[in-house]
């Protein structure tokens, strides 16, 4: 499924040049559900980043389900990102005048869904993350869980092979992130590949393994061993 091969990205601060990711070689298996964690500032945004088509690595060969996205241009890596990635973040981004549903629907615009079918696959999305009684809602009349719920099912709408959620657990409470990260398990059981950007080790106890990342570098660790070691 995903494939980096000696992976960098650095970025130019006036004169200076920073290393953000140093020599990442790294392959996740179709299916897998995997949590990437580090300190603030070690990298693993901007690896995930690079895993999600948001960024492109700056030396370095990148494999997307075999697909070599490592030069694409914006409109290249556009259509590879609705193609086969749902994306869920901490902070929802909802667009606060649509309703769950319209908000769900919008990947299937981008993708050229006609409007019959996006309705129909919204509404079913919706309803097996528990809200067919709020599909009509604006996001200001959702709680912090319901908003996630309607993230995860604009995600899943379009079917990917994968998706990455970015600190999805961050601004909730502990019943309700426990209850996000088993929806997650449902979604891998089914086939999906999971990865998630973390800092909380109740969330990544939730993965398959665990893969650090400190100073723009890999470390990984079984999810057995990563329990042991707390």
């Amino acid at each position: 499924m995903i494939q980096l091969e000696s992976i960098t990205r650095s970025f130019a601060v006036g004169k200076e040049k920073i290393q953000v990711l140093d020599n990442i070689s790294l392959t996740i298996d179709d299916g897998e559900f995997v949590a990437i964690m580090g300190p603030s500032g070690s990298g693993k945004s901007t690896l995930m980043n690079i895993i999600g088509c948001l960024d492109k690595p700056s030396s370095g060969q990148y494999l997307l389900a075999g697909e070599d996205v490592s030069g694409y241009g914006e409109n290249e890596l556009a259509r590879v990102r609705n193609k086969s990635i749902g994306f869920v973040f901490q902070q929802f981004h909802l667009l606060p005048r649509l309703t769950a549903k319209k908000n769900v629907e919008l990947p299937m615009i981008y993708a050229g869904v006609a409007k019959t079918e996006r309705e129909e696959r919204a509404e079913e999305a919706l309803a097996r993350m528990g809200l067919h009684d709020r599909m009509d809602h604006l996001p200001n009349a959702l709680s912090g869980g319901q908003k996630q719920r309607v993230a995860i099912a604009r995600a899943i709408v379009n079917q990917p092979k994968l998706i990455l959620a970015d600190e999805p657990t961050g601004a909730l409470d502990t019943k309700t992130s426990m209850a996000i990260m088993e929806l997650f398990q449902e979604l891998n059981r089914e086939g999906v590949t999971i990865v998630v950007v973390t800092h909380e080790p109740e969330v990544a106890e939730y993965a398959h393994r665990v893969i650090m990342v400190r100073d723009g570098r890999l470390q990984s660790t079984s999810a057995a061993d990563w329990r042991l070691s707390k």
